[in-house]
């Protein structure tokens, strides 16, 4: 059992309209994992959380692509002051503690490192990290993805 599938029974339940449900399985999760899941974010499908989800906070308009990686003490939110939440595109791998945050987007197939914050775009296939997250490999250009 992970976080990722409490979140699917709990966002089926929400785009159903059935009570209570969710918000029980919204809350277990947040017992048993110490994660914020809600289940009105979206998140594609093959999207998977390192060690259970744990830590893990997710900004409840966020929109999360197909087949992410999401590492342990993630957080992926806005930021006061600005409207909207992150994008995260496919094939994207979050490491560990890294904070995606404001009205942004991570292009497909990039990857942020460990602990970096992230405040601006990225774009498809870079690599980034740091505080703030500067581009540390841009995809060469005519590269298959």
């Amino acid at each position: 059992m992970n976080a990722i599938h409490l979140y699917n029974v709990a966002h089926w339940c929400h785009a159903k309209h059935i009570p209570v449900v969710p918000k029980l399985l919204y809350w277990t999760t947040f017992l048993v994992y110490n994660s914020s899941i809600p289940p009105s974010a979206e998140i594609g499908a093959g999207t998977r959380f390192g060690y259970g989800g744990m830590g893990v906070v997710i900004h409840a308009q966020a929109r999360i692509g197909r087949n992410v990686v999401i590492a342990q003490q993630v957080t992926i939110g806005g930021r006061q002051g600005q409207t909207g939440v992150p994008v995260i595109e496919d094939d994207v791998y979050l490491g560990a503690g890294a904070k995606i945050l404001g009205p942004i987007r991570i292009g497909r197939g990039a990857v942020v490192g460990a602990n970096a914050v992230v405040v601006k775009d990225v774009p498809a296939g870079a690599t980034v990290g740091g505080v703030p997250a500067r581009i540390l490999k841009q995809a060469s250009e005519g590269a298959d993805g």
